[in-house]
């Protein structure tokens, strides 16, 4: 029944293809933004409200001063610029340094952000091309190939398809179709009408008389729309709505029904890299929870969204981030009253890690195909999600829904506890650089304007060499990959590899209170859940499996080779990939081992520029002809494409070897 109606839905909203768009109007209705304290100037980047930062006042020139750039682990990589917190002070950079710290102001840009880049000494702009970071409105994906290479936005084209609850509906449930509930089996029954209308009156009526449902429209925020039924005749009849099996037995603090916000954060989709947040916020609703159906038509018993209990006079309000008090509490907090009871909290963060990495999945498809369409480089987007889950009576998450713009607005000290230090680390972990000059004085003629001072080495998506080329489409193309195949990519590191791998480090290296939750030591289970093989997954997946244990040592071969320039490019035949002695350590004669099927890559075919994206469409080409595997493999290639007719030769090192 579940398959058919994810049929129903694929055969109303098809985007696999293509992108959907957002409505003008629904723009930032995947936002929770509604509280929001931004003011509409561009003009000055100074915060109105004291509120936001209590700890400023009263802080004389005794704060700590802390140099303005982080260094690299590596050599003849740039230095990151650092954001402090409100204790402490940055120092000024040279002038002429300092005038390249621009940022462009958005109607939404929230206050906590503007107090963390003005200690940095950044100042607002109105310029299209000079500024440096932008915290604003979601954009259509043909928007983003306006950004330049030096630019960074705080979100990704295509991420709609988590942040819209029909999206991430669907999106999740083609997931547990594909993998079964076993391992999706921790979001709600859904429905969307008005194409599931016949099946959801089919479960309606073979339901008890006293089951609950919540109503959602697909694209709202801030608890607007939200009802809870119990009889068809309440069903609204506007047009299109989300329909859920309402989670009628949470767990209760002191009677009253919660939620959680948790902080994630990517900075990259390829390769993947997800980090939570520490801390968080746990919104409580302000009536007491009762399962009447009698309560069912009042908010402040069964919604938790601070946008309507604040309504409540009964509502009280929280300052303190350490304190189990009043209507909202620090995430930290709660571990300690929940600890107190015995409960084990490392196991339910441990589950809410699990559902990040599987949604976020659910997500990479659509993003990684509208960046390679929209975006110049993987620089210029990174995304700050709120996901918001429900704890049952047995202590399990549910997720709720993702906020693709979270509301960053802090009117409480716990609020600026909580989220000041989390924008903070935010920021230093998303690592702006310093551009030249020559980058932001006036607007790119082309797509290929120098980055090298950016980003320590990285490449337009053209200038990536054959050989690496012919490298990503060897792994990501087997049929049956085991571990001791795959950590074969790790024996020949081309200059992409090394510069991904440093900028990964670097990135581990600034992570403040977030914690890196994929790539890890323990998530190379997750690899299956992907649509696509993606060659840099695999990659970084097997470095933390090899150096989780040991990473200064791993920190010392990358500066060894960065001291060399090897990730700004080489000609070294040790890193590159065909020329090497390179020997699979993978027995060729096994039946269930590689993929031995044959491609041809002919050199004088690509030998022009003009012919490197054919390259690309090979490497697709690949990718879409292999099958699925045994259950027991790590990694898999499935359908990521329409085959594209290709030549046939070898993809091996020597480019005579079969594999």
């Amino acid at each position: 029944m579940e398959e058919d109606q994810l049929s129903s839905l694929e055969s109303v909203m098809q985007v696999d293809g293509a992108e959907e768009e957002l409505p003008d109007e629904l723009e930032n209705a995947c936002s929770d933004d509604g509280d929001s304290d931004c003011s509409s100037s561009t003009a000055s980047i100074s915060p109105r409200s004291g509120i936001e930062e209590p700890m400023l006042l009263g802080v004389g020139d005794d704060r700590e001063e802390r140099p303005a750039l982080v260094p690299s682990l590596f050599p003849l990589i740039p230095p990151t610029l650092y954001f402090s917190t409100a204790n402490e002070k940055v120092e000024l950079l040279p002038v002429e340094q300092r005038r390249l710290l621009k940022w462009k102001m958005s109607t939404v840009t929230p206050n906590v952000v503007k107090h963390t880049i003005t200690r940095s000494h950044f100042k607002a702009t109105k310029k299209r091309y000079d500024w440096l970071g932008c915290w604003g409105h979601h954009m259509k994906s043909p928007s983003f190939r306006t950004l330049r290479e030096h630019q960074k936005l705080n979100h990704f084209p295509g991420t709609f398809q988590i942040g819209r609850k029909d999206r991430l509906w669907r999106n999740l449930s083609k997931m547990q179709v594909r993998f079964g509930k076993q391992e999706f089996s921790f979001f709600p029954r859904t429905f969307i009408l008005p194409q599931d209308i016949k099946l959801l009156r089919k479960v309606w009526e073979d339901s008890s008389t006293r089951q609950k449902w919540i109503i959602k429209p697909p694209a709202s925020a801030r608890g607007i729309g939200i009802q809870v039924i119990h009889k068809w005749s309440q069903m609204p009849r506007k047009r299109p709505l989300l329909v859920q099996k309402y989670l009628h037995k949470p767990y209760l603090i002191s009677g009253n029904k919660f939620d959680l916000r948790i902080y994630v954060y990517v900075t990259s989709y390829d390769p993947l890299r997800i980090y939570i947040f520490s801390d968080g916020l746990v919104r409580f609703a302000s009536c007491k929870y009762s399962s009447s159906m009698k309560t069912l038509s009042n908010k402040f018993m069964h919604l938790t969204n601070y946008s309507v209990n604040k309504k409540n006079s009964e509502y009280q309000t929280n300052s303190d981030d350490k304190a189990c008090q009043g209507h909202k509490w620090a995430l930290k907090a709660l571990w300690q009253y929940l600890g107190a009871q015995g409960v084990n909290t490392a196991l339910i963060w441990q589950k809410i890690k699990d559902i990040v990495i599987k949604t976020v999945i659910a997500s990479e498809p659509y993003v990684n195909n509208l960046l390679k369409i929209n975006v110049r480089t993987p620089h210029s987007c990174h995304e700050l999600f709120g996901f918001d889950i429900m704890l049952d009576e047995n202590l399990k998450p549910w997720i709720l829904e993702v906020n693709i713009s979270p509301s960053l607005h802090s009117s409480t000290a716990l609020d600026v506890s909580v989220k000041g230090q989390m924008i903070r680390d935010l920021l230093n972990l998303a690592g702006f650089r310093i551009p030249q000059r020559e980058d932001v004085i006036a607007p790119c003629s082309s797509d290929s304007s120098s980055t090298s001072s950016l980003c320590g080495g990285v490449r337009n998506k053209s200038d990536v060499s054959i050989d690496e080329k012919m490298k990503r489409a060897f792994y990501i193309t087997q049929r049956f990959a085991d571990q001791d195949f795959l950590s074969t990519v790790l024996d020949v590191l081309t200059p992409e590899d090394v510069r991904v791998l440093a900028e990964s480090e670097d990135e581990l290296n600034r992570v403040g209170q977030f914690e890196r939750i994929f790539p890890s030591p323990s998530a190379s289970r997750y690899l299956r859940f992907f649509e696509c093989p993606r060659y840099f997954n695999i990659l970084l997946d097997q470095w933390e499996q090899k150096y989780w244990s040991s990473r200064s040592k791993g920190i010392d071969l990358l500066a060894a080779l960065c001291q060399k320039g090897v990730h700004l490019g080489t000609t070294d035949p040790a890193h590159m990939w065909s020329k090497s002695s390179y020997t699979s350590k993978v027995d060729p004669h096994k039946g269930d081992g590689i993929n031995r099927s044959r491609v041809v890559v002919s050199q004088q075919l690509f030998s022009h520029q003009d012919n490197y994206d054919a390259l690309d469409r090979e490497v697709v080409s690949l990718c879409s002809q292999s099958v699925a595997p045994s259950s027991g493999s790590s990694v898999t290639s499935s359908a990521c494409a329409s085959p594209l007719p290709t030549p046939t030769h070898s993809l091996l090192p020597q480019q005579s070897a079969a594999y």
